[in-house]
């Protein structure tokens, strides 16, 4: 979680590289995701670090613009402190991530996943670092999600999966190999 404005800085600079971004700003056209994320930190800055009055209501300003432009991006509704540094969002496409879910360092998550709760539960998952969430993924209920593991598109994943490094996929999702999710994160990243 940001919580100082060298950590705002640290996370903009993971998240460029997770992105695959060799500019240090995104451009005005083209680059909507990236300036998503971007507006994703700021706001978590402003809500973490700024608590008087000003940093208060500019908060409230960047989280009606975030909002609006996850609209835009076909559906992205990401809550300001879900994800840690390294955030990679692949494509366009509805995304849901539930106010709850708390995802680690450098995960990479595809169009049409949601991240929930169920049953009118108040917690969702909580995911480790190094993560890869391929596309239409659902992974509902309080469980936990190691770290390294890749999770196949299209899987329904509704228990925990504490072991490191596996790849799991299906419905509902089960380990299907040993392989951890590195070759799907951008090499650039530090991922120890």
């Amino acid at each position: 979680m940001i919580q100082s404005k060298a950590d705002y800085e640290r996370y903009l600079e993971q998240d460029r590289i997770a992105l695959y971004k060799t500019r240090k700003k995104p451009r005005i056209a083209g680059d909507e995701i990236w300036q998503y994320e971007r507006l994703l930190r700021k706001t978590e800055y402003y809500m973490n670090c700024k608590k008087g009055p000003v940093g208060k209501a500019m908060a409230l300003y960047l989280h009606y613009r975030l909002r609006k432009k996850g609209r835009k991006l076909c559906g992205f509704h990401i809550p300001p402190n879900a994800f840690e540094e390294g955030l990679s969002i692949a494509h366009w496409g509805p995304i849901v991530v539930h106010p709850s879910a708390k995802i680690g360092k450098n995960c990479r998550i595809h169009q049409s996943v949601t991240i929930g709760a169920t049953n009118g539960e108040a917690q969702a998952a909580h995911i480790g670092d190094n993560v890869f969430i391929g596309p239409c993924a659902s992974i509902i209920g309080d469980i936990t999600i190691g770290s390294d593991i890749a999770i196949g598109a299209g899987s329904v994943v509704t228990k925990s999966f504490t072991d490191d490094g596996i790849t799991i996929a299906g419905v509902p999702a089960k380990k299907i190999s040993d392989n951890n999710s590195h070759s799907n994160l951008a090499k650039a990243l530090n991922l120890d």
